[in-house]
């Protein structure tokens, strides 16, 4: 390592630790006990995880290190320095997947009657077939693009597949070969089918196109062909220069993403030295950018199988999540009047949370309707109940965080859908991302205007509030319905940071908040009292909160972390973290919640939130932290959590030395999976809850706050 910066060793890189994510995903698709397509989707997720990857993280480290930026992070290493480290190991990762896909899952693939084939495999009697249909359907699209001194290499998309062909020259001398150009079309399917004896057998479109290429180049000899892929830098630099809105600015982002530099180039394996190297020239990167591939580039194609028809008993059992509301036989309104309602995604279903957004948008008596929007569905029945009350007269206020990394265009156009319907859209707040997750309807009652206030810890998107996990909360409560009002008011208007009673706000007093909750801890201990921190998020990488851990675990806090991505805090360390334990929980169901569990001295207070320990979400977001103060609602929160630590089948361990190890059952001890446990819990509550209907609902109890 170059430089005199001394190593801290009490930190974890945090791109590393990302990769060692990615590996624990990774391991998910080598598990023979997991259903093959199971399998087969973890690893496309861990190839679109790489991509993401190399265009956010490893772009932003080749930024920095081309502007000479010595600002070392946690551990001490600068950008130049991580970058080599980080590169290693992501390409030894996407060996590592490689090698699973030909050795492992290809021919377990095969033996199910699922194979995608070379061309030399493709059975005579089905070439003339495919010929047809490339003649027909595929040749149509293609368009060769011949690259000479008046033709300048093509601005090829981010992640686009194509073929780059070197053509003898047109007189047979030695005076050089020519370079060309073909896209493969992505609005056709990668999968070509081939009807053979086998049940389901294809070969890819990028092969087919090959093997038909002389009908783009009459004429001429084609010397070499090869697949090449790109990665671009993905991300956004806005500024405030040149009085351009934000929206403005993030859509001439958006475009300019579309030709920011190249931070990778995928070659096929086969490729000669020479096509390589004039390749590598073209879009300006150094050999230790470019990656030789064996087999094929960008098996995101994966996920094409694994939505084959017909092949169920290779997936994990359907999952219907449960409806505990379904059978209330009475408006949402009317329940939230008495009690709130908590949600666990994806065991109960998101639909109570559409419902009610759907009736405020049909009910005469709701006047308004605020809501964050961080990331919706294509087709998003949200949206489309916002729509409808702003076309009713209703006054609908949406913040659109534009700036959602590769939802932006999405959010575009939501954005000015909702515009277009009459609702005021705030396109995010300049400076900083809005990650908070909540809606707020005002509604005129009996008794007077009255408030309901969804909060949560994920998107309002229903498709992956079937995949990940997070809880949400209705409720009517007159404070934290105050708090919602206030928080709005802030952002959309010129008010000062709100006064919360209830509600924590990032970046206003957040990280303050969760410091002095920890700090709190380690007194109490220091004291003799009960204490002990418990949480769960995606991430954890603020130093200020691992110091203030650290200072807590030195104290005697028990501290319990489950986090799923990304550690820099280093667990396990003899008189620094002796007393903090790390899990990671990687199953069918992306664990995406945020929760907060301070011992306190025994008077607990439990937190949900949409940000995790990380700076950006701390100093860089507008986030919220909501208390659960119902006991109810609390032991089922806690119940939840304490199962990430009963795991003993998807859980891995952070080490002292910074390794994940797989945590299994002792001897004798029955196997305990967190997500099966809370899918089965689920059930069950909702099954007691159906042999009790016809019960009233009593409300919980006087809340000083409703």
């Amino acid at each position: 390592m170059s430089g005199t910066q001394a190593i801290d060793t009490r930190f974890i890189n945090r791109e590393l630790s990302w990769l060692a994510f990615n590996e624990r995903v990774l391991g998910e698709a080598a598990d023979p006990s997991v259903p093959l397509l199971e399998r087969v989707k973890f690893a496309a997720i861990v190839s679109s995880n790489l991509d993401e990857f190399f265009m956010v993280r490893i772009a932003n480290l080749m930024r920095d290190a081309d502007d000479g930026d010595t600002e070392p992070d946690l551990e001490g290493l600068t950008a130049s320095q991580q970058l080599p480290l980080v590169r290693d190991r992501a390409r030894a990762q996407m060996a590592a997947l490689r090698e699973l896909l030909e050795g492992q899952i290809r021919p377990a693939l095969a033996a199910e009657g699922v194979r995608w084939l070379a061309w030399a495999e493709v059975p005579a009697q089905e070439r003339a077939r495919l010929a047809a249909f490339f003649r027909d359907t595929v040749l149509p699209v293609l368009t060769p693009l011949a690259i000479d001194v008046s033709r300048p290499f093509p601005l090829l998309a981010s992640l686009s597949l194509n073929l780059a062909l070197l053509l003898d020259a047109p007189d047979g001398s030695d005076a050089g070969h020519r370079l060309a150009i073909v896209q493969v079309p992505p609005g056709l399917g990668r999968l070509v089918r081939v009807t053979d004896d086998a049940k389901t057998a294809f070969v890819l479109l990028e092969d087919l196109i090959s093997a038909h290429l002389a009908q783009l180049f009459p004429g001429q000899k084609i010397r070499e062909v090869v697949c090449i892929r790109i990665s671009r830098d993905a991300d956004l630099e806005l500024d405030d220069e040149g009085g351009r809105t934000h929206l403005e600015q993030v859509e001439r982002e958006v475009r300019r993403r579309r030709q920011s530099d190249v931070v990778r180039l995928e070659i096929s394996g086969t490729a000669s030295d020479e096509l390589t190297n004039v390749l590598a020239q073209q879009v300006d990167l150094d050999a230790d950018d470019v990656e030789a591939v064996s087999g094929p580039l960008d098996v995101r194609f994966l996920m094409s199988i694994v939505e084959l028809p017909g092949l169920e008993r290779l997936r994990d059992p359907a999952m219907q999540p449960v409806d505990r509301l379904a059978g209330e036989h009475r408006d949402l309104f009317a329940l939230l009047d008495e009690r709130d309602v908590l949600l666990h995604h994806p065991y109960e279903a998101f639909d109570p949370v559409l419902s009610l957004v759907a009736l405020a948008a049909d009910d005469p008596h709701v006047l308004a309707i605020k809501q964050t929007l961080y990331r919706a569905s294509s087709r998003s029945p949200l949206i489309a109940s916002l729509q409808r009350a702003a076309e009713r007269g209703k006054q609908v206020t949406v913040l659109v965080e534009l700036t959602a990394r590769f939802d932006e265009e999405r959010n575009i156009q939501w954005a000015r859908a909702l515009e277009s319907a009459g609702a005021h859209v705030i396109y995010g707040v300049r400076g900083y991302k809005t990650h908070a997750k909540m809606c707020l309807i005002v509604r005129r009652g009996l008794d007077g205007v009255r408030r309901y206030l969804h909060l949560g810890t994920g998107n309002y998107n229903e498709r992956t509030a079937r995949l990940y996990t997070d809880f949400g909360l209705m409720t009517s409560s007159h404070t934290l319905c105050t708090d919602a009002s206030a928080v709005f008011n802030a952002i959309t208007g010129y008010s000062d940071p709100p006064r919360l009673t209830k509600l924590v706000m990032a970046p206003t007093g957040l990280r303050r908040r969760f410091l002095k909750l920890i700090d709190r801890e380690r007194r109490r201990a220091e004291s003799g009292q009960p204490a002990a921190i418990t949480a769960k998020m995606n991430s954890l990488t603020d130093g200020a909160i691992i110091l203030a851990l650290y200072a807590a675990s030195g104290a005697g806090v028990r501290i319990r972390l489950n986090v799923r991505g990304i550690c820099a805090l280093r667990p396990g360390v003899p008189g620094l973290s002796a007393n903090i334990d790390v899990v990671s929980v990687v199953d069918r169901f992306l664990e995406h919640a945020r929760v907060y569990h301070f011992r306190n001295g025994g008077d607990e207070e439990v937190y949900l939130a949409s940000a995790d320990w990380m700076t950006r979400n701390l100093d860089r977001r507008i986030e919220l932290m909501f208390p659960i103060e119902s006991e109810e609602h609390r032991r089922t929160v806690l119940a939840a959590l304490e199962a990430m630590f009963r795991d003993t089948v998807k859980s891995s361990r952070l080490g002292a030395d910074g390794v994940y190890r797989r945590i299994r059952p002792e001897p004798g001890e029955e196997p305990f999976r967190a997500q099966q446990f809370l899918q089965d819990e689920a059930r069950r509550v909702a099954d007691l809850q159906k042999d009790r209907a016809g019960v009233t609902f009593q409300p919980e109890g006087p809340d000083t706050g409703r």
